[in-house]
């Protein structure tokens, strides 16, 4: 059950309108990896964890503090379109020909579709897609994912807050700035604890069989590039993470194996083959009559 209060976790009023930049708030709204992602990121994890107690607990809360900050968000954008002017003027652009050119001014949408009011949509206007979401049932694989999904997020929010003179905008951002560092740190910690307890591990899924894998090549650094700096890294010799292996580093890939000739699809299915036009006509027509498979 979700009960909504009608108040904000923390202010978000700006100081001033500005259209161009409720735009560029945007991306950390209906990104790829702005609020609305990590809300059902965390919320799709939660109802399809099998393990029950404090990991479940962990995603249900975390995943009810994001939908707050997607309302945080949608706020501070329609407070900053509330008196914007509806047109491009000079200001809008701010006087730089790079802004001018990749934003353009405001987002018309904005206007025109929502009313002055947010969107789903990424700084560009693309709608937000649930193909951000990760939600594996794999508890450590998920919350790895979700370490790197507020890495992300606190990257794009720290450059937006450059972005802006607004004190009220920056305050606002300030404080998730802080809430994403505590979330990094939290699913760092929830990831190691879930190693530690023994419910998952390194390589991940754990509970696969490891001698069904080609083990020969399991912890082979392969250089498929032309540079020369990457057996200096601690991934191309030494002890593995996981602690089951030792690095190798292998300067050139080895001599691959031969391609499998050009498959042959149903004729009625009339993609380009090797055989005449006519035979493949005809074959077709065969399975119709015979009515193959």
């Amino acid at each position: 059950m979700f009960f909504h209060r009608q108040e904000l976790q923390f202010k978000a009023t700006p100081d001033k309108p500005d259209a161009v930049y409720a735009r560029k708030l945007q991306e950390v709204l209906g990104g790829q990896y702005g609020e609305i992602t990590v809300a059902m990121q965390y919320g799709f994890q939660s109802w399809n964890t099998h393990l029950p107690g404090k990991y479940r607990d962990l995603l249900y809360g975390i995943g009810a503090e994001e939908f707050g900050h997607v309302e945080m968000l949608a706020t501070m954008i329609a407070q900053l379109l509330e008196k914007a002017p509806i047109g491009i003027t000079e200001e809008a652009v701010q006087n730089d020909p790079t802004i001018a050119a990749v934003v353009g001014g405001t987002d018309v949408q904005h206007a025109i579709v929502a009313g002055a009011g947010a969107r789903p949509v990424d700084s560009n206007g693309n709608p937000w897609n649930a193909g951000y979401v990760t939600a594996s049932g794999n508890l450590l694989a998920d919350f790895q994912a979700n370490a790197n999904a507020e890495m992300q997020g606190r990257v794009q929010v720290a450059r937006l807050y450059h972005m802006t003179d607004d004190s009220g905008v920056r305050d606002m951002l300030a404080f998730l700035l802080a809430r994403d560092t505590m979330h990094q740190n939290q699913w760092i910690a929830a990831a190691r604890e879930l190693q530690e307890e023994g419910f998952e591990g390194i390589p991940t899924p754990s509970n696969f069989p490891l001698d069904q894998e080609h083990r020969e090549v399991s912890y082979q650094y392969i250089n498929f590039s032309n540079g020369t700096d990457a057996d200096k890294g601690s991934w191309a010799s030494g002890p593995t993470p996981d602690g089951l292996g030792e690095f190798t580093y292998v300067p050139e890939p080895p001599a691959g194996v031969p391609m499998p000739p050009p498959t042959q699809p149903d004729p009625r299915l009339y993609g380009t083959t090797a055989k005449p036009n006519p035979v493949e006509k005809a074959a077709g027509k065969l399975k119709d009559t015979f009515k193959s498979e």
